[in-house]
């Protein structure tokens, strides 16, 4: 029984060990909830950010496909321009052969 004076000068200072471990285990407890909830949080604007950005690459998509259609109806109308040209070219030597032909 000569521990027992003993144990009444350590007893003050186990229960502070303690009640420090239990606040720290409290603390810990919450910095855990805090460090889940920012995860999730996290998590979630990583989300919204590819939800943004596959809403950006349809858009550039989009673009891309009416600029590629708008290029093909330009090459279309040169093209049809082009052929229109040649055939005032070819009908105007046709009319100066045909005014030739009447004055000779």
């Amino acid at each position: 029984m000569a521990f027992l004076p003993a144990l009444a000068e350590a007893a003050p200072a186990l229960l502070s060990v303690g009640a420090s471990a239990l606040a720290g285990g409290v603390q810990n407890g919450a910095m855990s909830a805090m460090n889940t909830w920012d995860e999730n949080f996290q998590l979630g604007l990583y989300a919204s950010q590819m939800q943004h950005q596959e809403q950006l690459s349809m858009q550039s998509a989009l673009f891309d496909e009416a600029t590629a259609e708008r290029s093909e109806n330009m090459r279309e109308i040169n093209t049809l321009r082009n052929v229109q040209m040649e055939q005032i070219k070819a009908d105007n030597a046709i009319t100066k052969k045909f005014i030739q032909s009447i004055s000779a």
